[in-house]
């Protein structure tokens, strides 16, 4: 499903990035009201596009699109280095993180196209994911001229991403090989009925949440190593479960109550609840429009610096 009816113009001119669709795994959507295009009520700071002077290249062959892979100047001489996949969004915001992260550190973008299954698709083959891991180490070798060492693998997923990183979590082998798991306004599940909100008696479908919840329960243990952040606006996509209330699913899961904030976040956002426990945060901001779901992928670079403390 799409989250907002947009027209191609206002995508192209809004997003930068090479698809948006809030997803979920349905081919047919009913009629809904899409969230206003616009928004007067806050600063919506965009990052322009630019050029770094890292290293850059292609990894294929791995999936039914090539990987955009970058790495910062700084990381190209270490061996020991954290690793950022990052699902759907404009790669120069990927390798903008990356310049920014406080750890060296490989960026990976993978964009395969619209929707939340075509994502998941690509993981279908649970050994999929150690093959791009392996793939992505040989490149980065070739690149550095050195033997590259993966450290901390972090996944991250904005908009329909999540359907990759819910898929690759799925099996216990990958799910022990992620370190760290960050959603930007993207994790939903279907209504049960379909398409039946829960103000009508609808529920929602926890098999489609499962594998975040075991991940967030993972992160929530004191000892854990594993780190998971979410974050999420107040839009409502009404024909599917919005980040809002799969968070909340979660949340009731873990027995994790919210926090009423009011402060400023990153690039204008505005925040308005906080959730944590031990590895596990949830960050949720105002705003149910086009341009405060665009907020979340451009502030990328703070969102994965927040998850490195966690």
């Amino acid at each position: 499903m799409n989250l907002f009816l947009f027209s191609l113009t206002f995508f192209i001119a809004t997003l930068s990035c090479p698809a948006f669709s809030q997803g979920e795994d349905s081919a047919t959507v009913a009629s809904q009201n899409p969230s206003p295009m616009v928004d007067y009520a806050r600063r919506h700071i965009r990052i322009s596009p630019k050029h770094f002077s890292g290293m850059a290249t292609e990894v294929k062959n791995v999936l039914s699109r090539p990987v955009e892979l970058y790495i910062p100047r700084r990381s190209t001489t270490v061996y020991r280095i954290d690793l950022l996949i990052h699902f759907h969004g404009a790669p120069y915001l990927v390798n903008y993180a990356a310049e920014n992260y406080r750890k060296p550190l490989i960026a990976c973008s993978v964009n395969i196209g619209e929707g939340s299954a075509i994502y998941a698709r690509e993981f279908k083959d649970t050994a999929r994911f150690s093959q791009l891991i392996d793939s992505i180490r040989v490149v980065a070798g070739r690149m550095t001229h050195h033997r590259v060492i993966i450290k901390h693998i972090i996944l991250s997923g904005f908009s329909a991403g999540y359907g990759a990183i819910r898929q690759i979590i799925s099996c216990n082998h990958n799910f022990k090989m992620v370190d760290a798991v960050l959603l930007l306004d993207g994790i939903h599940a279907s209504y049960v009925p379909d398409k039946r909100v829960l103000s009508r008696g609808g529920k929602i479908d926890s098999t489609e949440l499962s594998p975040f919840l075991s991940f967030a329960r993972a992160c929530s243990q004191h000892s854990s190593k594993k780190e998971f952040l979410i974050t999420h606006s107040e839009i409502f996509p009404g024909t599917f479960v919005s980040t809002t209330e799969a968070t909340d699913y979660i949340l009731r899961c873990l027995g994790i109550k919210r926090k009423a904030v009011l402060q400023w976040g990153p690039l204008g956002m505005q925040m308005i609840s906080f959730a944590r426990r031990n590895h596990f945060e949830v960050l949720g901001f105002a705003g149910n429009s086009a341009p405060d779901h665009i907020d979340h992928l451009h502030a990328l670079y703070y969102f994965l610096n927040v998850l490195s403390r966690l």
